[in-house]
């Protein structure tokens, strides 16, 4: 048909409509959201992360999507962020799922277990394999819509008064472990402690605790632990390669545009790139600035890593006989592990034993 003739037949009216049309069919309103973080704002890498994803979704949005972000005691607690956006007291949150293993043990895999996956294999999880599908399952329990948006990379053990040598060093160990490390380092001997990141030093200064992980180099000389506790663990294997969350109110997502929906999964994502290519960048001479500042570097025994490993294997054996959410999402994520591993023992592990090795 001549496209002349079509156009002479709509008439003036008709052409109008067909050049304003896409405008109006993207037409977006203003939306206010407000994020709340389970992280202190002296973190610029954990913190941080609410404030990229902000930028991008205001960017992207040209300042009709505006996402305003909270620091922890400013709409509510650190650890009150998954009741208020349950509640929708709030719209959206910045936190690490496993900080809410105690409504069930099966948030703990939304960001990390012991001798779980470590970066490459989550991200891997979440986006290729059933990572995204099972805790979005999980989580519409909650009202939340989850968006990976952080990945620190393996973590560091954490400062010690004293140097652990063997299993026996850990019995009665009161030790500030994030979430659901807690129940192994329990059926190890110690004493977990679940404190948010903003008090660990207080703890430890005092003697409240006698040692405390949170990440790694770059956030822990920013908090000050070897000021207070010399010795400095590696590595963290309750946290080989822990995600934190954006976790979206139900009903807030539903009312977004597709558009609008779209820009939230991007923006998190490209948050959740920007953390780990921070702590990549800036680890390396933060962990030099502490070991010559006189912090003491050890490796975990050989027998806490195996005593760690076999209680945290009896632990998910026991979780999955009496937890039917956990044994689900724990089936697939243990397959997923084990033929990762058998991968990366090839490719990654092989190319990276080398080089570390290797005069750089």
């Amino acid at each position: 048909m001549d496209r002349r003739s079509v156009i002479k037949g709509a008439g003036l009216a008709g052409v109008i409509a067909s050049i304003s049309a896409p405008a109006i069919v993207h037409a977006q309103a203003n939306v206010r959201w407000r994020l709340s973080s389970s992280f202190p704002k002296s973190l610029d890498t954990l913190y941080g992360a609410s404030e990229v994803f902000a930028k991008h979704v205001s960017d992207m949005t040209g300042g009709k999507f505006v996402v305003s972000c909270h620091a922890p005691g400013e709409l509510v607690p650190a650890f009150g962020v998954v009741d208020a956006v349950q509640n929708q007291t709030i719209e959206c949150a910045s936190t690490a799922a496993y900080y809410f293993f105690g409504k069930d043990e099966t948030f703990a895999m939304g960001t990390a277990i012991p001798f779980g996956l470590n970066t490459r294999l989550m991200n891997a999880w979440m986006y290729e394999g059933n990572g995204m599908k099972l805790t979005r399952e999980f989580y519409a329990a909650y009202n939340i819509v989850n968006f990976p948006m952080g990945c620190t990379g393996a973590q560091m053990g954490g400062w010690f008064r004293k140097e652990i040598k063997s299993v026996a060093d850990f019995k009665g160990l009161k030790f500030r472990v994030g979430g659901f490390a807690g129940k192994v380092v329990e059926r190890m001997g110690g004493v977990a402690q679940n404190i948010p990141g903003g008090e660990i030093y207080q703890a430890l200064e005092k003697g409240t605790i006698d040692a405390a992980e949170w990440v790694g180099p770059y956030d822990d000389e920013k908090l000050g632990f070897n000021k207070v506790a010399p010795f400095y663990a590696y590595p963290g294997w309750w946290e080989g390669g822990p995600l934190t969350d954006l976790f979206v109110n139900q009903k807030a997502y539903d009312a977004l545009t597709p558009e609008y929906k779209a820009i939230v999964a991007c923006a998190a994502s490209m948050a959740q790139q920007n953390m780990l290519a921070k702590y990549d960048a800036l680890n390396p001479a933060a962990l030099k600035r502490l070991v010559a500042g006189g912090a003491k570097l050890f490796k975990f025994p050989k027998d806490v890593m195996d005593l760690a490993f076999k209680e945290s294997m009896a632990l998910y054996n026991e979780l999955s006989a009496k937890n039917p959410a956990w044994k689900k999402m724990y089936a697939d994520y243990s397959e997923f592990r084990r033929n990762g591993n058998l991968w990366f023992r090839f490719a990654e592990a092989a190319f990276d034993d080398y080089m570390q090795a290797a005069k750089l």
